[in-house]
């Protein structure tokens, strides 16, 4: 995995645990919660996706 990839792959992960965080405390639905999650990986192309799901 290259320099760039492991940086995406961590950004990812950082605004999945915000998103999952705003979700628990009721401040966004979970479909907004989905399609956030969407544009993120759009975003970031994180190649281990299903591992952070």
């Amino acid at each position: 995995m290259s320099q760039t990839q492991m940086s995406n792959e961590i950004k990812y992960k950082i605004a999945l645990s915000l998103l999952k965080s705003l979700l628990q405390k009721g401040i966004i639905t979970f479909d907004e919660y989905k399609e956030v999650d969407k544009i993120n990986q759009c975003l970031y192309t994180p190649q281990l996706v299903e591992v952070y799901m």
